[in-house]
Order: C-alpha cells, then structure tokens, then sequence
C-alpha cells in the first residue's frame, strides 16, 4: 500500500484528505505520525508558493510522497483578503471564530450583492527528489453577516454555496468534498496517484 504524508497540522483538512483517498488504497499519514519535523515557513505570496514549499520540507525530511495544499477565503469587497492570510487574519494564533468575527466585522456594512467570495485551493504532491506537481480547486460563494452550520471548519459557516442554498458548514461532508475547492484539488491527486 503507498503512503502519503500530508504535511498539515490542520485536522479538519486531514479529515477530508482521508475521507477522499479512503478507498484508493493509500496510507494518509498526518505529520504527527513522524517526530521532530520542521515545517516550511509559509511567507509565499500565492497559495502555490506556500503548497509547494510545505510539500516539498516534508517529502525531503521524511523520505516520503507528501501532499500539501494552501487554501484560503478571498473577498471581493476586501480586495482578495484574506487570502494567504486566510487562517491568521486575526493574528498569528487567531482560532476560527476570531477570524469569522474579524471578517464579519470588516464586510459590516457592504451589501449582500458586493459579498462575492472565492474559497481557493492549491495542492502540491512532492517526491523526496523535488518531482512536484500543483492541483487547483475553486468555489465561488459568498460571506453571510452570521455564522450558519456547525461542520467544516475556517470560514465554513460564513460561505454560503448559491447551488445548494446553505453554508458549507452545514453541507454534509461528503458533499462539501464532492464540491469544495479542496475536494476539486483533490480529484485531480487522485488521478495523478493512480499514475504513480
């Protein structure tokens, strides 16, 4: 069986890897499942520079396939933020709900037509000897001025889908996988696994 280490500390985003790749016969590892890893500083300026840098760090100190993604909320009405900023928009150790609450402070005001959102996903898939390839996802949505939904995670209750008419939290996950940006990044692993 092939072993993929994803390089996250985000159990919420290794949840959904796993669920996605349960049945195609790979091992999903987590970065607990090794000690001592440093992971890579995320000062890119794009999602694929910090997925590429992240993926990379991990296949060369583990020995091993790594996956990686960096994805984040951008907000029209806020000029594309938070972007690569999207999991420490509310500071460097910011917990979902201060950047929910951050979020919904900055758009108070804006009308619900100017709410348009994108979540947006890069995924880097890297050997040990700097083979690597880049996946992208994209949804488009847009930010409610309340939280709705108590699954997911980040900006989930916020992001409302137009085609199924709710927020990502409160999709089930199988389908939020089936349609988010993650999960459109992650069928195109998928095919590119089963070529390795």
């Amino acid at each position: 069986m092939m072993q993929l280490v994803v390089a996250t500390q985000n159990q919420g985003k290794l949840k959904e890897i796993r669920r996605v790749l349960a049945n195609g016969g790979i091992e999903v590892v987590g970065m607990e499942a090794f000690s001592d890893l440093i992971p890579a500083e995320e000062d890119g300026e794009t999602f694929a520079d910090n997925a590429h840098k992240k993926a990379l760090a991990i296949a060369r100190q583990t020995g091993k396939l790594c996956l990686a993604d960096d994805s984040g909320l951008t907000v029209a009405a806020l000029n594309g933020r938070p972007g690569v900023y999207s999991a420490r928009y509310a500071g460097e150790d910011a917990t979902d709900a201060q950047n929910n609450a951050l979020l919904i402070k900055e758009l108070a005001g804006v009308s619900e037509d100017r709410r348009q959102a994108a979540f947006c996903c890069v995924m880097a898939l890297c050997t040990p000897d700097d083979n690597c390839q880049l996946f992208e996802g994209r949804i488009e949505g847009r930010i409610l001025d309340q939280v709705k939904g108590t699954g997911g995670f980040g900006y989930d209750p916020l992001f409302f889908v137009e085609s199924h008419g709710c927020t990502m939290a409160e999709l089930p996950l199988d389908e939020k996988n089936r349609i988010s940006h993650r999960g459109q990044a992650l069928q195109k692993v998928v095919v590119a696994l089963k070529s390795l």
